[in-house]
Formats: structure tokens, C-alpha cells, sequence
């Protein structure tokens, strides 16, 4: 990587009055991209490129319920850059799904894509609906029916989706049957996060969690501290969090809180995070663990620990109660869960941020192998596939650390200079076509 150059006694702290819609995650996302951008004096034609989504498209989606009526839902599809390759994200199926958040994980995307230095875009979708109050046979025609209506943008050399927020596997495998059905062959690289028999990858599924383990244990190294015994609050008890929390209590940390959106559960002398995963799997939820002290999602993030990981939304640490977080390190396992006004606070207090397009890359990372594996026709083991993971995973750590400390900024700050950098030099390779 060549050096990003700046005068090097600059410190540059945001301004807290820039930030005055910090729960607009599209907006959040602006002022993070705007600084960098400043920093690096980027080329304003760039700038103008780079602060736009190449396309973005919303498609009704009509769907007979099990009822017998109709219901129209609403889908999004936002591709908004695709200059390092295909386009590259999530789909995410929720009642607050909007416009704005979509822009903004599709932006998320593309800078966490350049960060770990993968040949991929940005890109990220979403249905609005409820899938907690749907059946199984509902979910499969809202699938299809949203694949179908985004199916010209879709492709291995185009734009390949994967699970997110209240999809998994099984809907992959939905989007990957219509699209194969559809152009009339197999293609299992059209999507990632499938199911291992349909092409899916080995490591997948802990990838995102692995990367939160891996990028959290470089960071307490940074600043002399040991994985041994590190108490650690997890916020989110899905995929991401539940796997972070057993992977870093694999490692010898104290994992003392966990929840889920039915509330938490604290104790000083830790969690067996295993027995807890186990729980949810016969139960659904936390509700009723009983381990320890209830605590609520927000009480929970106030703790006194080591690390703390958000994995649940986003915007759950702002300027409302960022003076109260009392980590050391904060580890961003969800996309977003720190406001841009927030990042400030946390700056003054001196807890050191791992941003979420760092953290949680692990996932896109083996996604990334994954779709490399379908290209190929060739499957790794799950061991080759966590080596390849750490090592990227360590590498762009390094990377950022390096110049957060060259250019004294926080790590959210340099994460975006390295990802902008990189994006930004591809498009004055490849220059406007007219």
C-alpha cells in the first residue's frame, strides 16, 4: 500500500456540530466519507462520483398470503459502486428497512470491500416487511418475487447479494433457485452465505463473528493488554455476537453480558457462552435464561468491561449516552451502531474503535472466497479458509493502525481514508466514459 501523506502534527478531531441528524444512517455515513474526503483533498469530480449511488431501484412486491389475500410489499435494491468489481452486499428483510439505510449500507459496502482490499463494489437490499409474523411458504414467495423484480442487476459478474438481517441460507438458496431458473442453468456464484451442499462456503457462517475475535485480539495487542481474562459485553445474540462472544471466550476472555431484543443478562463472574447459544437455539430467544441480572439493551452498553461489542443496529451508541461507555475497546459487529457525533465522545474519552467497515468485514471476506470457490469449481477446507480469513483480516488491521498513527486519527477516520483512496484510484484509472 502506498502511503497516504499528510502533514503529520495534524490531529483532527469532527466536529460535533456537523452531526445534527446522527440517527440518518445515510447521513452518518456522509460525514464519516466527507472528512476522509477532506483529509485526502480528494479530486472534486471524484468526489461527486464517489458521493453517489451508480443505481438504485425500488420494486413492488405483490405476494398471496397463506391467508388467501393479497399484500404488497416493497423492495430496494441500491448498487452504489462498482469500480473494483461486482457489487457486493447484503439483503435484509425488516419493517424498518428505508430508503436511507439501504443508500448507506450499500456505501458501507464499498468501503468495507476496499478496506480488507477485495475485488468487489458495494451494494445492499431489502424488503420491507415482518418476516417474525410470516410463514415459511410466505418468505419463499417474497423471495422470488423480489429476485424477479431485481433479477436485471443480478449476476456472478454483477451484483452478487447474501444473507443480512432476518435472512439466512435457505432465503439464498430461494434467490439462487429463481435466478438459475430464470436464465436457465445452475449458477451457484450469482449469491454467498448459501447452504454448503449448494456451493456454500466452509466458514461462512462464523466468518463475520471470527473477523470481530480476530480484529478485537490485534487491537488489545496494540494497546499491551491480553485476550486472557478481558471481560467482554456483547450486545446482539444473533450470528455475529453469539459467535464473537464464544470465539473470544475460546480465547480466554470473560464474556460477563449478553442480549438480544428481548432484553440481557449480566454477571460479573461470565457467561458460558456455548450453554447460552444452545439456549437460544431450543428457545428462540434469551428471554427467560435466567443466568445472572436482567439488563436492558441500553443499560447493557454502559457497562464497566474490556470490550464491548454492538452487534445488534444500528445508531445504539450516540451523543446521548456515548459519555457513559465505559469500554476500553468498542468492537463493531453491526453495521453503523456508532452516530458520527458520537465518535467524537468516544475520541475524548480514549476508547480506542474498531469501525464496523474493519470489524465485521470477516463476513464479505469469505463471501468473497466463497464466490472465488464457485468461480473456480475448486472447495477449500474450513481450515484454509480461516487461515486465508486471519491473514487479511490482520494484514488490513495493520494497515489502518499504521495510519491512524502516521496521520493522528482515530481508526474510523483512517479506515475511510484507506477505503476512499483505494476507490478513488480505480476511477482515475478507469476514467469517465462518454
Amino acid at each position: 500500500m502506498a502511503d497516504i501523506l499528510l502533514p503529520t502534527n495534524t490531529i483532527v478531531h469532527p466536529d460535533k456540530d456537523r452531526f445534527l441528524h446522527e440517527e440518518n444512517p445515510f447521513e452518518a455515513m456522509m460525514a464519516r466519507f466527507d472528512r476522509a474526503a477532506e483529509l485526502l483533498d480528494l479530486e472534486p469530480g471524484i468526489y461527486k462520483v464517489l458521493r453517489n449511488p451508480e443505481k438504485t431501484i425500488i420494486v413492488s412486491i405483490p405476494v398471496m398470503m397463506d391467508s388467501g389475500e393479497v399484500e404488497v410489499f416493497t423492495g430496494i435494491r441500491c448498487i452504489y459502486n462498482t469500480s473494483r468489481g461486482p457489487a457486493k452486499g447484503g439483503i435484509r428483510f425488516d419493517k424498518n428497512v428505508s430508503l436511507d439505510e439501504v443508500k448507506a449500507l450499500a456505501a458501507w459496502m464499498t468501503w468495507k470491500c476496499a478496506v480488507v482490499n477485495i475485488p468487489f463494489g458495494g451494494a445492499k437490499g431489502g424488503v420491507i416487511c415482518d418476516p417474525l409474523q410470516m410463514s415459511i411458504g410466505e418468505l419463499e414467495r417474497v423471495t422470488r418475487r423480489y429476485t424477479t423484480g431485481i433479477i436485471a442487476t443480478l449476476g456472478p459478474d454483477s451484483d452478487v447479494p447474501a444473507p443480512d438481517v432476518n435472512t439466512n441460507e435457505r432465503v439464498m438458496a430461494w434467490l439462487m433457485d429463481t435466478y438459475s431458473m430464470r436464465v436457465g442453468h445452475t449458477v451457484n456464484a450469482v449469491t454467498t452465505g448459501k447452504p454448503v451442499a449448494m456451493g456454500g462456503s466452509l466458514g461462512r457462517r462464523e466468518a463475520t463473528g471470527r473477523g470481530c475475535m480476530i480484529t478485537t485480539r490485534e487491537a488489545l495487542t496494540h494497546l499491551g493488554m491480553s485476550m486472557k481474562g478481558a471481560t467482554v459485553v456483547v450486545q446482539g445474540f444473533g450470528n455475529v455476537g453469539s459467535i464473537a462472544a464464544e470465539l473470544m471466550q475460546d480465547e480466554g476472555c470473560k464474556v460477563v453480558a449478553i442480549s438480544d431484543r428481548t432484553g440481557g443478562w449480566y454477571s460479573p463472574k461470565g457467561i458460558d457462552v456455548k450453554h447460552a447459544i444452545k439456549y437460544v437455539e431450543e428457545n428462540k430467544t434469551l428471554e427467560g435464561y435466567n443466568v445472572g441480572e436482567p439488563v436492558s439493551n441500553e443499560a447493557i452498553l454502559e457497562l464497566e468491561c474490556d470490550v464491548l461489542v454492538p452487534a445488534a443496529l444500528e445508531n445504539v451508541i450516540t451523543t446521548k449516552n456515548a459519555s457513559r461507555i465505559k469500554a476500553k475497546v468498542v468492537c463493531e459487529g453491526a453495521n453503523g451502531p456508532t452516530s458520527a457525533g458520537a465518535d467524537t465522545i468516544l475520541d475524548e474519552k480514549g476508547i480506542f474503535v474498531i469501525p464496523d467497515i474493519l470489524a465485521n468485514a470477516g463476513g464479505v471476506t469469505v463471501s468473497y472466497f466463497e464466490w472465488v470457490q464457485n468461480r473456480g469449481g475448486y472447495y477449500w477446507s474450513e481450515q484454509v479458509v480461516n487461515e486465508r480469513l486471519k491473514e487479511i483480516m490482520v494484514n488490513s488491521f495493520a494497515e489502518v493502525l499504521k495510519l491512524s498513527r502516521l496521520h493522528r486519527v482515530n481508526m474510523r477516520t483512517a479506515s475511510y481514508m484507506l477505503s476512499i483512496s483505494r476507490v478513488s484510484m480505480v476511477h482515475k484509472l478507469r476514467g469517465i466514459y462518454a
